[in-house]
């Protein structure tokens, strides 16, 4: 072989094995490619209505589960007004207060003296104050944010104040409710009723008048006025402070008809730096006497009235 041919040949094998390293590069390039493409195509731009419907199952979901918790509204098996004076409890007719048959003969009693509460528990009685036996002991109602709970077998009751009056909320974590809900029928969730609110705040927060089932009067934090447009029509509401958001208890046209005849309940952000902020109206939810006779409700204001049916959030769930 002359030189030149030999010359020639390593250039070929040269430029031969170029063509392969470059398209052993296009090819990965390509596959590299069409993976990228198949990540973006997977993962898709987000789809905001399978957001919202998703975010709305998970409040749903979330709200089941604390109906259903023990500190929940599902397990109420009694409510009793304390008299001034010694108030005996147990299953026994004899007591002051009756308890459900399967609860003890005689639990103690309670004595209420110029709005202090005391609890005396029977001696003959299995009484748990947390993990240790009861003893006599003062008895902190729900207003101090951490009552005095009792419990026995399947029951738990602590004092709840509803000023002037005091009473015994009896829980049972056995109840037959919690076996015989079966869920709260709803309307389909809608983005038309999420509806942007201008917030007008007052000077000063005003105090609202709040009746209730039992016949008291709640006096709430007002920290303002919200306006929002249903239709082609101005409604308002005067929402209550609640923490880091706003608590509504509002009635609408539907009330007593699909929704509960009792008002709706509606917890809500609070509102932006442009006094703004979104009720979502599908997030309505029934309270508490919707699903019990042992609970004291409060009433929507004679500010909260709205002149349009609300076909959003919870219908009604009669107990």
């Amino acid at each position: 072989m002359l030189a030149g041919d030999h010359s020639i040949l390593l250039n070929n094998r040269f430029f031969i094995y170029l063509r392969l390293v470059y398209n052993q590069y296009k090819m990965r390039i390509s596959i590299l490619g069409i993976s990228v493409v198949m990540l973006i195509s997977g993962c898709g731009p987000v789809d905001k209505k399978d957001t919202f419907e998703k975010d709305h199952s998970m409040w749903q979901e979330n709200r089941i589960e604390r109906l259903k918790s023990e500190t929940g509204w599902l397990n109420l098996a009694g409510l009793y007004w304390l008299k001034e004076g010694e108030n005996t409890l147990g299953s026994d007719s004899s007591n002051s207060i009756i308890f459900p048959d399967k609860a003890p003969a005689f639990i103690g009693k309670y004595i209420l003296k110029n709005g202090l509460v005391s609890f005396i528990p029977h001696p003959d009685t299995d009484i748990k104050s947390g993990d240790k036996p009861a003893t006599v002991m003062d008895a902190l109602s729900d207003k101090s944010g951490t009552p005095t709970l009792l419990e026995t077998g399947s029951f738990a009751w602590f004092i709840i104040e509803r000023s002037p009056m005091f009473g015994i909320r009896l829980r049972d974590y056995e109840h037959h409710s919690l076996e015989d809900f079966h869920g709260i029928e709803s309307f389909p969730p809608k983005k038309e009723w999420v509806i942007k609110a201008e917030f007008e705040p007052f000077e000063e927060p005003r105090e609202l008048l709040i009746p209730t089932v039992i016949g008291t009067v709640e006096k709430n934090e007002c920290p303002g006025i919200l306006r929002f447009i249903i239709g082609d029509t101005e409604q308002v509401l005067y929402p209550s402070s609640a923490g880091e958001g706003l608590f509504i208890i509002f009635a609408d046209e539907s009330s007593g008809l699909e929704t509960y005849g009792g008002g709706r309940f509606l917890y809500i952000d609070k509102p932006g730096n442009d006094n703004t902020v979104n009720i979502d109206f599908n997030r309505a939810y029934n309270p508490p006497c919707a699903f019990t006779p042992f609970a004291t409700c409060p009433l929507p204001p004679s500010e909260n009235f709205l002149s349009v049916a609300v076909e959003a959030g919870e219908k009604f769930a009669g107990h």
